[in-house]
């Protein structure tokens, strides 16, 4: 296929554009080398000595290589590849003995991960930076968005209710309120649904971001959804009484009790998000799609 002036223009201009990190990815790229000594090596585009593959390598379109693809516009967060067994992970920037740090590092006390209905992610490392100590450091587990693949079956749906009711019921019996869990903050270990991986950016793709992935039905794996992101969580004693928030933030703006001003019970406020959230991602998509049904 020929490709014509204008197409070939646009590319162009695209390319040179992936070839500059933006001012989050200098950031990281800066930090690489700290990180590569805790056991974490970021992708080729975020080394020091980066140059973009596709200005010496013209055997392919520079879209078709791995290091064009940049991070989401997300500064606090970015892939890595743990050293000593090759697990694709999140690490997340934080300050250090935040409010979410210590949420989190509770739901990965070795007691709370024996407790089956534990669905808030675990947290694999925490460390701090080695020239900043206001901020430190979170690696997680590599985690998509719930409906990338979709849900296909009634199974499916059965299955991704029951395991975030359940999470849900445990981190309120912990004390805790996450106050955010909607689609953007439930994601699923997907892994076992992609058997030779996949890219982290071009999640459809193969690590090298070229070839298509593999993809496996969630019938033939074993997928588990978790809770993430604790920045606006609360935390009160289960014996605490009443049990009370203030706060007016969040992803999900249908709440009808949020508010700055007057106090409201921030557990009831969950069970209503995570609610809102099946309505649009089971009922309104169930419907479009039609949710064919399992195997018995």
């Amino acid at each position: 296929m020929v490709e014509s002036p204008k197409l070939i223009a646009l590319r162009a201009r695209a390319a040179a554009l992936h070839a500059q990190l933006s001012p989050h990815e200098i950031r990281w790229r800066d930090r690489q080398v700290f990180l590569a000594l805790k056991g974490y090596m970021l992708r080729p585009r975020y080394r020091p000595a980066w140059k973009p593959t596709w200005e010496t390598d013209k055997s392919h379109h520079p879209n078709e290589f791995e290091d064009y693809y940049s991070l989401p516009p997300r500064d606090h967060l970015i892939d890595a590849t743990r050293v000593n067994d090759g697990k694709l992970v999140y690490v997340k920037r934080v300050a250090t003995g935040d409010t979410e740090s210590q949420i989190i590092m509770k739901f990965s006390s070795p007691a709370s991960r024996l407790d089956p209905r534990n669905h808030c992610v675990p947290v694999l490392d925490y460390f701090t930076d080695d020239e900043d100590s206001s901020i430190s450091y979170i690696v997680m587990p590599f985690l998509r968005p719930v409906d990338y693949p979709p849900l296909e079956t009634i199974n499916d749906v059965v299955d991704f209710v029951s395991q975030l009711m359940e999470g849900l019921i445990f981190m309120h019996e912990q004390g805790v309120a996450h106050r955010d869990c909607s689609e953007k903050n439930l994601l699923m270990d997907a892994d076992s649904l992609f058997p030779k991986g996949f890219h982290p950016v071009r999640m459809d793709n193969l690590p090298d971001g070229r070839r298509s992935a593999t993809q496996l039905s969630r019938r033939a794996a074993r997928v588990t959804y978790y809770y993430v992101d604790f920045g606006i969580s609360v935390f009160i004693p289960p014996d605490k009484q009443p049990k009370l928030a203030l706060g007016g933030y969040g992803r999900d703006q249908d709440v009808p009790e949020l508010s700055f001003e007057v106090p409201y019970d921030p557990f009831k406020v969950d069970i209503f998000i995570l609610g809102n959230t099946f309505r649009r991602e089971i009922y309104e998509v169930g419907s479009a799609y039609c949710l064919v049904g399992g195997d018995d």
